[in-house]
């Protein structure tokens, strides 16, 4: 069956590169157009009178539009551009991951659902050990340790009592569709199954993603995936509780089990796991309420941190892409970063000082540490109590998530950021979908050099501390701007520049999300590879700074609400694609 669809706005992120086979041939690990990102004047901004619907794939804003045209809310089309992009992305997210959600409704105003992943019961604190040796990296993500017990399901269920408006079961027509009849192999696909080798080493990762040579399915293939469509079908009948029990959960504890590093997930985690409501966590700067998820997620409180420092410098009358601004903003997130890595986990296990850690006094002697000529090097965690000690933790999180940004002609907006962690998780494919390998989101060893505890260590039912940063800014007590971004611990800083473009720089959204991307999680100042940006590593070390160039593959998806309407802000680096009426 073919998925219809009647767009009033079309905007493509790399709509064009759909078409051109010389951009399957890139490595994945450079998979963003330099060119693209040298500035971010490139692309005109597009703008709705009604609604908006943005995401990471045509196929999914294409979906999420449907359930608008059908009558749905923006939950409901957001929940059915997710289970779209579960298909065509399956190296960013799926129901056998999790993810972090936020509503606005006019009469309820915020809510957010914490869909994260949870640390098996059995679990231990030597997860990561290996003959007596902590893992690699390597080992652990690829391996059924790594794997949480998933809670997007749970998520998507709960925020659609709360703002669904279409039966549940109509959300996943869009997907199922596509499932069944097929969808077409995209260059960026294409290319990260070429760049992760490790999926021919899993029978059903082998026999989906690869030929009969064991080569990547070349671009436009049409590819099908019936076995996830059995699974839709048959939650779209049951509700999310069919994932959580039953026939679906004995196969994912067998191949959690099956993996030659087996993991402990059993059948009741699943049937134990619950989604959360959490109070989202504001912040009052300037004219504006910077809101989002509160922890375990230490997205929007570093975000929070680093515009609440920045405007105690100079940036505002900085060039965007000038060494001035580089400097600020890298500052700004080392001190950040510092701070989410000593003191931000789950808070059912720790007491995450988030107020400490926003209070304007707080804030404004941060931003006194940071020098106008030279870098601070490595920055340290604050004491926003005064009995305060902290662990260091450098946990990696590896870039491979989505997000979504929808907004209805009634009000209701969602931000939601989703993940399987790194690039098809960890490569266990269960009914043609991906389990997670959100736990080495951990720190694989539970104490640091100083033999001190981790906040962030693993322990049994434990949340993962995440850097997802779905935000919605208030103004009035409306929204202003829906944003969000995939990028592993990246996200902070792409979130955050986004909204200094927009709120500090008076950038559109369609610019603030193009500028080339910079910034410090408190190593190097990095800078995206072949960005104009690079222009300025001379200058930047003249001021201390150790400079890296690298790629950046955001997925930046903004909504700003405008006096023009909805202005969309889609991510020049991946394929997205908003779509309004």
């Amino acid at each position: 069956m073919r998925l219809h669809w009647k767009p009033r706005v079309v905007l493509g992120a790399l709509a064009v590169a759909l078409a051109l086979p010389t951009q399957a041939k890139q490595n994945l690990s450079q998979h963003l157009n330099p060119e693209a990102a040298s500035s971010y004047a490139q692309r005109d901004k597009v703008v709705s009178s009604k609604s908006m619907v943005v995401t990471a794939h045509p196929l999914a804003s294409r979906a999420g539009l449907r359930m608008l045209e059908q009558g749905g809310s923006a939950v409901d089309a957001a929940i059915a551009s997710q289970l779209v992009l579960g298909l065509v992305e399956p190296q960013s997210s799926g129901v056998g991951g999790g993810g972090f959600l936020l509503m606005f409704q006019p009469k309820s105003g915020l809510l957010s659902y914490d869909g994260r992943e949870t640390v098996p019961a059995a679990s231990s604190l030597d997860r990561f050990e290996l003959d007596g040796k902590t893992m690699s990296f390597k080992q652990a993500v690829n391996s059924g340790r790594s794997v949480g017990v998933p809670g997007l399901m749970r998520a998507l269920e709960l925020m659609h009592q709360d703002g669904g408006v279409l039966p549940w079961a109509q959300l996943f027509d869009p997907a199922i569709e596509l499932a069944e009849g097929g969808f077409e192999v995209s260059p960026r696909l294409h290319a990260l199954i070429a760049d992760n080798p490790e999926l021919a080493d899993k029978a059903a990762t082998r026999a989906y993603f690869l030929d009969g040579q064991g080569k990547p399915w070349p671009v436009g293939h049409r590819l099908h995936n019936k076995e996830y469509a059995q699974v839709l079908r048959v939650l779209a009948k049951y509700g999310a509780q069919a994932f959580y029990s039953g026939d679906l959960a004995r196969d994912m504890v067998a191949a959690v089990e099956a993996d030659p590093i087996a993991g402990d997930l059993t059948e009741s985690d699943l049937r134990d796991y619950r989604a959360l409501r959490r109070e989202p966590l504001c912040m009052d700067w300037q004219q504006w309420a910077l809101c989002g998820m509160a922890p375990p997620s230490s997205g929007p409180i570093s975000v929070m941190q680093m515009l609440g420092i920045l405007q105690h410098t100079p940036i505002a009358s900085a060039n965007p892409q000038s060494a001035e601004a580089i400097h600020y903003f890298s500052e700004a997130g080392r001190l950040a970063f510092a701070d989410r890595d000593a003191w931000v986990a789950d808070p059912a296990f720790v007491s995450v000082p988030q107020q400490a850690l926003l209070a304007p006094e707080y804030l404004k002697s941060r931003a006194a540490l940071i020098q106008a000529d030279r870098s601070m090097g490595h920055a340290q965690p604050g004491k926003p109590l005064a009995d305060s000690q902290a662990a260091t933790d450098n946990t990696p999180e590896l870039p491979s998530t989505t997000h979504v940004s929808v907004a209805d002609a009634n009000g209701q907006v969602v931000s939601m950021t989703t993940s399987v962690e790194s690039a098809f998780g960890s490569k266990i494919m269960v009914r043609g979908f991906l389990l997670n390998n959100q736990l080495t989101d951990f720190a694989l060893s539970p104490k640091d050099e100083m033999g001190r505890l981790s906040v962030n260590r693993v322990e049994p039912g434990k949340r993962p501390r995440s850097s997802m940063a779905p935000m919605i800014v208030m103004q009035d007590g409306r929204p202003v701007i829906a944003v969000g971004s995939p990028g592993g611990s990246a996200i902070i800083p792409y979130v955050a520049q986004a909204l200094t473009g927009m709120l500090i720089w008076n950038l559109d959204a369609q610019e603030a999300v193009s500028l080339p991307h910079y910034g410090s999680r408190n190593w190097a100042t990095e800078l995206e590879a072949g960005a104009s940006v690079t222009e300025q590593s001379q200058a930047l070390r003249a001021m201390g700074h150790e400079v890296r160039e690298q790629p950046f593959p955001s997925g930046t998806h903004v909504i700003r609400w405008t006096k023009e309407g909805l202005e969309a802000g889609v991510d020049p680096r991946r394929e997205g694609l908003a779509l309004g009426q």
